[in-house]
């Protein structure tokens, strides 16, 4: 208990000393998120890039375990669209916020809304156990962490779209055979 209070008081002067801005860029799409945890120039790279933003709804980073994650929460529960989250850059050596991620939607979070089996020193969370379960049923994780180059990221960024293209063609035709063969 002493070491979370001496940790918050030293979190409170890191703050002023050296202030981190918490950035994100909105783009006109709808269905995909990039997470860049907390690779800066990554995040810069991806908002400058016009035709990627075009695509994806917003861009930001990650930078702790709880707040942090709960903002993501906050942000899929809010657009229902969104069908994709793609995680990559480095994931900072201290709270590993990325690696509470993933295990988010692994895993999940006990009654007492801590992330079950997260690394992190504090991996508590605000967001409701129904609002975590919502977006772990809807949303696809895609597990990029400490890749940080933008081809690499881009091409997958590609292959989320075919599959937002072409999954709802894919659930008519599946519907379609199943209930062409209950008639025949």
């Amino acid at each position: 208990m002493i070491y979370r209070k001496i940790e918050e008081c030293i979190g409170g002067i890191c703050r002023f000393v050296i202030p981190i801005k918490h950035e994100y860029y909105l783009g006109n799409g709808r269905r995909i998120a990039i997470c860049t945890l907390s690779s800066i120039n990554l995040l810069r790279e991806i908002s400058n890039d016009t035709k990627l933003m075009n695509k994806i709804a917003i861009v930001g980073r990650l930078l702790s375990e709880n707040r942090g994650i709960d903002n993501i929460i906050k942000y899929c529960i809010t657009n229902q669209e969104l069908v994709h989250l793609i995680v990559c850059g480095e994931d900072g050596n201290g709270n590993k916020a990325g690696h509470s991620l993933m295990t988010l939607f692994e895993k999940g979070i006990s009654k007492e809304c801590k992330i079950i089996m997260s690394k992190s020193p504090y991996p508590n969370l605000i967001s409701s156990y129904d609002d975590v379960q919502a977006i772990r049923v809807r949303i696809t994780i895609h597990n990029l962490i400490e890749e940080t180059n933008l081809n690499i990221i881009d091409a997958l960024f590609r292959w989320t779209g075919l599959i937002v293209r072409f999954f709802p063609f894919l659930v008519y035709f599946v519907l379609f055979r199943i209930i062409f063969y209950n008639i025949v």
